[in-house]
Parts: structure tokens; sequence; C-alpha cells
């Protein structure tokens, strides 16, 4: 069996607006191993949720273009029509965690019940098996079983962030994709949410993407980093390079603008705005912030593999990309 889980390819998710064609993913490649937590960070507005809802392909109406390879296990995901896509994928064997918790369930409707629906639905579970699975995954997350029968409204955004959590875990999925899951939650609350990912990883093998532009929260589950810039992937590595030694300047510039304690220097300041994803600059789409840019930087950088193994789209590692 192959230790790589999902692998993305060329992967583009371009949006028509009355703005013209915004290229929110745009040529994006990685790729996930099973038991693996890979964290995908960038600023808000990178591509990040926009990645996350065309792996699970959640479309919105607007799309100009959707492509790319994507293979899940050894499945080509993109040669699966929709009405396949949901019954064999979304929900059975990839689910997702979207952002504001609160709006992701229904407030008139009790959350065991709706944590329930995907065994329902997707496995055609009778109630009384849907709620017994529930409440082993309630425990799970940490949510007392006592809450089966309360509505949305009834918990603390904590545990309303459980339940959400609570959903995507309940058909036992091979994938987990958590969009900002502990985004709006105060620090001890992010830092027990994040425990309890770990401690699933461990005990069931899941894998996850953790999409976040919080680079200290990420650092918690992280095994391996993406990073996102205008709907593009700069820099895929190890966890541990990333976070102590980043090769891109992006990279560079995002890790020391995050305060760290006993730190001497000041965090620093990333100059100017992200691009227009409606027009994008040829060549690099950093370059116009980037303190090491020269004349090749006009030129769209390819990813290129490093001697350790991490992936890097600059001209300045050019030289240093295995054969």
């Amino acid at each position: 069996m192959s230790d790589t889980l999902l692998q993305v390819n060329d992967l583009r998710l371009h949006y028509q607006t009355r703005n013209g064609v915004a290229r929110a993913v745009d040529g994006v490649s990685f790729d996930i191993r099973r038991n693996e937590a890979l964290v995908v960070l960038g600023e808000s507005g990178c591509g990040k949720s926009s990645l996350a809802k065309a792996l699970l392909r959640v479309l919105p109406r607007n799309i100009n273009h959707f492509g790319g390879q994507v293979h899940f296990a050894g499945l080509d995901l993109m040669a699966l029509n929709d009405e396949q896509f949901r019954k064999q994928i979304q929900w059975n064997r990839i689910s997702l965690v979207m952002q504001a918790a609160m709006n992701a369930l229904n407030p008139v409707v009790r959350v065991g019940e709706q944590v329930a629906e995907p065994l329902r639905v997707h496995r055609g579970w009778n109630k009384k098996q849907a709620m017994e699975k529930v409440a082993e995954t309630f425990n799970k997350v940490g949510v007392a079983s006592d809450f089966l029968s309360r509505y949305p409204f009834e918990l603390s955004g904590g545990m309303r962030q459980r339940v959400v959590l609570a959903m995507a875990l309940v058909t036992e999925p091979e994938l987990v994709i958590l969009d900002e899951p502990t985004s709006a939650l105060d620090v001890l609350t992010q830092a027990s949410i994040m425990n309890v990912l770990k401690r699933i990883k461990q005990e069931d093998g899941t894998s996850f993407m953790l999409i976040t532009h919080d680079v200290a929260t990420s650092s918690e589950l992280a095994d391996r980093v993406a990073l996102m810039y205008a709907g593009q992937m700069v820099e895929v590595s190890d966890a541990r390079d990333f976070f102590h030694a980043p090769a891109h300047p992006y990279s560079k510039l995002l890790m020391d603008s995050v305060p760290r304690l006993h730190q001497p220097e000041p965090p620093v300041h990333i100059p100017g705005e992200p691009p227009n994803l409606h027009n994008p600059p040829a060549g690099c789409r950093f370059a116009e912030r980037c303190p090491s840019r020269f004349d090749r930087c006009g030129q769209d950088p390819k990813p290129i593999t490093l001697k350790d193994r991490r992936k890097v789209s600059c001209w300045l590692h050019a030289g240093e990309g295995q054969s």
C-alpha cells in the first residue's frame, strides 16, 4: 500500500465575478501521506478555503474553470461524476470542518441529530445505530453524551466547534480537512481542540489537512507545511525545516513576522499587499514584495525539489535542485 493518501497536481479553481475571472487556486500541487497532518498556511484571500472546497467538490455556481489531477488512495477523483463522488468520497472518506461552527449548525435541530445525519444519509444507518455512534464520537472529542439533545445555541463556542469536529469524524474518514477550526476561540480552547486532533491522529491514524493563517497554532499539529501565496503553493516542506529554516523569501518574512518569547528584535512587517487574483502579475507573484527579487523573477518559477526534499517555487534556489 502506497504511503501517499492524496496526490494533487496542477489543481485549478477559477471563479467568474463581476470584475472578471478570479484565479483562487491556480496550478496547485502537493500530497498528503497516511497518518500525516499537512498544514496549509497563508494570508487571508490566498485561496486556502477555495482549495478545501475544490478537494471536497463543494463548489459555488460561479465556476469559470475547475480542473487538474486529484488521486485519493489510488482512485482518480476527477474521473468521478458528482453522484459517484458524493456516494464514494464526500463525507465517507474525506470530510470537512468549515469555518464558523455556529454557521455550520442548524439552530433548530438538536446537535446529536445533525452529527448523525452523515451516517443516515451516506451509510443508511437507522436512528438508534447512528445515535450510538454519535455518542461514541462525542466522547472522543470531549463532549458529554447528554449534549446529544441540546440545540447549538445552548453550547459554548468551544463545544460547538467540538460538535462540528464530531460531525466530520463520525463516519471515520481517512482524511479530514479543517478550515480555520480554532478561529474566534480563546487561547485555552484552541489548545484543547489541537490536543483532541493530535490524540485522534495518534489513536485512529487519521490524516488531516489544517488550513490556517495562525503560525503558532499550526505548529502544534503540523508534520509538514504547505505555504500558499496568491493562489499558488510557494513552499512545501517538513514542519521542522519550515519553522526553523524557511527557504522561500515569503516563508522567511512570514516567520520573521511572528512574535517570539525572548526575541530581542521586534517582529518585521511584510511590505506591500498581495496581488489581485483577477489580474495576477506575470512571473513570481511575490516579486513586488520580495527583498531578494532580481531580473529572472519576471518568469514563472517552477517548483524546485531541494536536497532536503522540500519543494520551493523560487528562482533563488534554481541551482540547488536535485537532478
